[in-house]
């Protein structure tokens, strides 16, 4: 159980699972097998907006990941601190 009684992902289940949302491949949850796993929002709904909240989660063993989704187009990494010059 993970935080406020949420059954979620360990961190390597969900960082496979969030990089195959990424990618728009098909979603199989990483802890059970099952391709039971919804998205919230759906993906090419009204409600999915780039850099907004996503939920995935699994009907088969309750397991959930929420991540934001960032705007098409920007960086995987944040970017590096700049020098401060003198």
């Amino acid at each position: 159980m993970g935080r406020r009684g949420i059954k979620e992902y360990r961190a390597p289940e969900a960082l496979v699972l969030i990089a195959a949302d990424r990618d728009q491949r098909p979603l199989v949850c990483p802890s059970c097998g099952s391709e039971a796993v919804e998205r919230t929002p759906v993906r090419g709904s009204i409600d999915d907006a780039p850099a907004g909240k996503v939920t995935l989660h699994c009907g088969e063993c309750g397991r959930s990941a929420v991540y934001i989704d960032r705007a098409a187009g920007r960086p995987s990494l944040p970017e590096a601190p700049r020098p401060h010059s003198a």
